[in-house]
């Protein structure tokens, strides 16, 4: 609101009526000499072309650090990609270089944010609205995760997307919620989660490819995965259920591995004696039945003499074995003569 006086603040102040154009320049000009070291014109292009050539030194060299690229454009253009180092460029905004981490990884966080994050699209907008999703039994699930990756060509992330970052996020949730519909909660919150990872992978690099966004993703990583909180403790209560299953198959497998390949083992031994057994009599029994043969074919020759000497052979055999020996001659009608041989086994040889 203008003042009584008649004047309306700083940017509504009215000239006198003696002021004129030349009194203003006259004092503008007297200003400038004031300001200007020497007070001259000639001064002051000296001052000036001293300060554009400290500003086009300063402006004309950049650092690339050892984790990353330069990208270098001319007037707009793209010119050339500079590797880590000292580099020169034209000064005064002619050339311009973006620095670009492609060795860095770096990653994007859903659900959950990272104290001290620098890059603003690795944490969440809205978190909450990220972990929401649906299940393929139409349950709901809160999950968390982690996509981990590096810039592989940077051309493309400058210069293909608009903001590539921003597009991975949106890609990243896309297909998590597409992975996770397919599939029950049970397999979400409880066994499904390598396979959801593994699948969210594969299908965040072919978008990634397919858009051009200079994008390499090394990792997805599922964090937390909850129920709702009005379920939260019912589910708890299923996973301890499912994982004392678990534990008791798990023992189980262990039982069954301890004991039945020690069946397994006195099964084969048994079956390996009996195959021994069964060799031995019948190796025996055509042992036998060649010295059969062979002492037939003998006998056919010579009967009498075989007769004898089967005789003879047997009672080498059998007369060891007995203790008391009497030799009786079957023409004497007597009881002598005979012949005690273990009475003559301790006399003189």
């Amino acid at each position: 609101m203008p003042s009584q006086n008649g004047s309306g603040g700083p940017w509504n102040r009215r000239p006198t009526p003696g002021s004129n154009v030349e009194d203003l320049f006259r004092h503008g000009r007297a200003r400038l000499k004031q300001t200007l070291p020497g007070g001259s014109p000639r001064s002051a292009v000296l001052f000036t072309v001293l300060a554009l050539a400290a500003l086009g030194a300063w402006t004309a060299y950049y650092t690339v650090p050892s984790d990353s690229v330069a990208i270098v454009q001319r007037f707009g253009k793209y010119l050339e990609e500079v590797p880590p180092g000292l580099h020169f460029k034209l000064p005064l905004g002619i050339d311009v270089a973006t620095i670009v981490p492609v060795k860095r990884q770096l990653k994007q966080e859903f659900g959950f944010t990272t104290p001290g994050a620098a890059d603003p699209y690795q944490s969440p907008r809205d978190g909450k609205r990220e972990t929401e999703m649906v299940t393929g039994d139409l349950n709901a699930a809160l999950v968390e995760w982690v996509v981990q990756y590096r810039i592989s060509d940077p051309v493309k992330f400058l210069f293909e997307v608009r903001e590539p970052s921003e597009t991975l996020r949106h890609v990243s949730e896309s297909v998590m919620r597409e992975v996770v519909g397919d599939r029950t909660v049970d397999e979400v919150i409880t066994i499904g989660r390598q396979e959801i990872e593994m699948e969210a992978l594969a299908k965040m690099q072919e978008l990634s490819t397919k858009y051009a966004l200079g994008i390499s993703i090394d990792q997805v990583q599922l964090k937390n995965i909850n129920p709702p909180e009005p379920v939260q403790e019912s589910f708890n209560e299923v996973n301890q259920a499912q994982q004392e299953k678990e534990k008791l198959i798990n023992e189980a497998r262990r039982d069954y591995n301890k004991v039945i390949p020690l069946a397994e083992g006195e099964k084969d031994q048994r079956i390996r004696e009996a195959d021994g057994y069964r060799l031995k009599r019948v190796n025996e029994a055509e042992g036998n039945v060649a010295r059969f043969n062979a002492l037939l074919a003998e006998y056919n020759k010579a009967p009498e003499v075989t007769r004898r000497r089967i005789y003879i052979e047997t009672l080498q055999e059998v007369i060891p074995g007995v203790r008391d020996k009497v030799i009786v001659d079957e023409q004497t009608r007597n009881i002598l003569p005979l012949l005690n041989l273990d009475a003559q086994k301790g006399g003189p040889q």
